[in-house]
């Protein structure tokens, strides 16, 4: 059986290598524009080049949205970055705090929080800092963020609930996050729910589209808004590591998509008093 933290290993293992990788080495796997990708790890991700703050050393290409471009952040702003890797929304997120605001990055792999700080010396920021950590238990203070952004990280965690109520302690009363992230309609094949590499590549892990918006409402989160949806599909030659040509066909011929959706949602400006019949259960 395997368990939460033999998937952190996991995680933590391949993010470590894809480190010490640049995101053409990372995409080099994907040969033309029949995409005959070995991977399914940059399959996903957005083009960050226009957004202003955008750092071509810090875009590693593993992204599922453009959070930060959603994600409302006014000059000022403090900002938590879930999952920061190589630093790229941090950046961008910079860009719209400014000078004045603050962006915390946090990421459970010493490779990443290395290339990440790396970047920043490079740019001479001073109010960017990134803190190794799991976002499960956040290494920092409760109600210290006004916003918090993540790009295609969840999905790769085992509790998320655990992170929905890390994401509510962590926000100012009246913040609110942006994040992008992997979910699924209908039933995965068994074999590409237990496959490692899948995993870790943004799929397996993730949960189904309305048990996510679920848990963000029941961590007491309102205003929850899908600010953009779109459907992923996963090139054959990677579903062939996993399935047969036939089972292939029957996943293709199911209703079961795949989908990256950026969802936004705020922490309530005061905790409501529980004074009727359904809160105080």
């Amino acid at each position: 059986m395997t368990t939460d933290q033999d998937l952190k290993d996991i995680v933590k293992q391949k993010y470590s290598e894809i480190a010490l990788q640049d995101k053409e080495t990372n995409q080099s796997s994907c040969c033309g524009s029949g995409c005959c990708s070995t991977d399914v790890y940059n399959i996903m991700n957005d083009d960050y080049s226009k957004l202003e703050g955008y750092n071509p050393d810090a875009d590693l290409g593993l992204g599922c949205g453009l959070p930060t471009q959603f994600a409302k952040i006014k000059k000022g702003d403090v900002v938590i970055d879930l999952g920061s890797g190589a630093g790229n929304d941090a950046f961008v997120a910079r860009a719209e705090t400014g000078e004045t605001g603050k962006v915390i990055g946090i990421d459970f792999t010493p490779a990443m929080i290395a290339k990440a700080r790396e970047n920043t010396e490079k740019l001479g920021f001073h109010n960017v800092e990134f803190r190794q950590g799991d976002i499960e238990n956040m290494p920092v203070t409760s109600n210290i963020a006004d916003v918090i952004v993540s790009n295609c990280v969840l999905n790769l965690v085992p509790n998320k609930d655990n992170v929905f109520k890390e994401i509510f302690r962590v926000l100012k009363a009246g913040g609110h996050f942006s994040i992008s992230d992997i979910v699924l309609e209908g039933i995965l094949p068994a074999n590409i729910q237990q496959a490692a590499e899948m995993y870790a590549g943004c799929v397996s892990g993730a949960i189904q589209k309305q048990q996510y918006l679920k848990l963000i409402k029941e961590n007491g989160f309102e205003n929850i808004t899908l600010q953009k949806e779109k459907a992923i599909h996963i090139p054959d030659d990677i579903l062939l590591n996993y399935l047969s040509a036939e089972e292939v066909k029957q996943f293709r011929d199911s209703n079961t998509g795949i989908y990256s959706i950026t969802v936004y949602a705020d922490k309530p400006q005061a905790a409501k008093s529980c004074c009727g019949p359904d809160c105080c259960n």
